[in-house]
């Protein structure tokens, strides 16, 4: 959405979500992280997460960055919408792909 490299880390937000299994929970909190930037105009630049549950359905964040400021942070493509459609997890390896509405 914004090149990363031009974020300061200068303020911090909390962000959590929940979710019915860790598919829910993903799409949940990356719609938080989307509303972040979309309702309050935060940009993050570096996030620390900490799954709850095994497997996990909740999470607690911790988010770092900067409000989106147009002097310094060229605008991307906007980001609409997290989505299930396709969406993959693997536990063991701590990765997901994700598919968004753009």
């Amino acid at each position: 959405m914004t090149d990363l490299r031009k974020v300061r880390a200068t303020e911090e937000r909390a962000v959590s979500a929940s979710g019915a299994d860790p598919t829910a929970l993903v799409v949940a909190y990356l719609t938080e992280l989307l509303d972040l930037e979309q309702q309050d105009g935060f940009i993050g630049r570096a996030i620390e997460a900490r799954p709850i549950g095994n497997p996990p359905t909740a999470i607690v964040a911790s988010v770092r960055g900067e409000p989106f400021d147009p002097g310094r942070h060229p605008a991307g493509i906007e980001v609409k919408a997290i989505t299930f459609h396709e969406l993959a997890i693997d536990l063991a390896l701590g990765r997901a792909r994700v598919i968004v509405d753009i």
